[in-house]
């Protein structure tokens, strides 16, 4: 009889995500559209966040088998996941589906940061246009760089968030 893989807390801040991460290593960031994931890897000392493959959704369970594939590959140590808030700050049906994701995804032992991904696609577009790259080109490449522009604002808050050993994080399934 073989052991349950134990579940982890999903992080809601900057703070308590470092406080369950070792020092540094790689981390994934994760754009959740309802067809496609987007991801993104950053360097191990948490300086800059670079696009990386499209996951093309279909099942649940070959989604995640796909991303842990990346993630034990890249030698990944935790996940930021973009949590898509309305502009207002509320909750939305995507939301609360990004949540379930996150919920779901917790038993893989990776530590997990929810991350307000408010104008990530628009802020990845507009660089995308900067690099003046066609319309259908950026509609290829734009759930993996808002999955960049998203690991990069963590991983920028991460920098400057202070080492708190011990501070708690939220579990799996808390409303917060």
């Amino acid at each position: 009889m073989t052991a349950p893989t134990p579940r982890v807390a999903i992080a809601t801040t900057a703070a308590a995500f470092r406080a369950a991460l070792p020092q540094g290593g790689r981390l994934l960031g994760l754009d959740v559209g309802t067809k496609t994931i987007g991801t993104a890897l950053c360097d191990a000392g948490w300086s800059f966040a670079s696009p990386a493959q499209l996951i093309r959704r279909t099942k649940f369970t070959a989604d995640k088998a796909a991303l842990l594939a990346l993630s034990t590959q890249q030698q990944v140590v935790g996940w930021v996941i973009g949590l898509p808030l309305s502009l207002d700050g509320s909750e939305s049906p995507r939301t609360q589906s990004t949540r379930a994701f996150a919920r779901n995804c917790a038993d893989l032992g990776l530590p997990l940061l929810l991350w307000d991904e408010r104008w990530s696609t628009v802020s990845a577009e507009r660089a995308l246009i900067a690099q003046d790259m066609s319309r259908a080109k950026r509609a290829e490449r734009i759930d993996n760089h808002a999955a960049a522009t998203i690991l990069q604002a963590a991983i920028d808050a991460l920098v400057l968030a202070p080492v708190e050993p011990g501070v708690p994080l939220a579990p799996p399934g808390s409303a917060d």
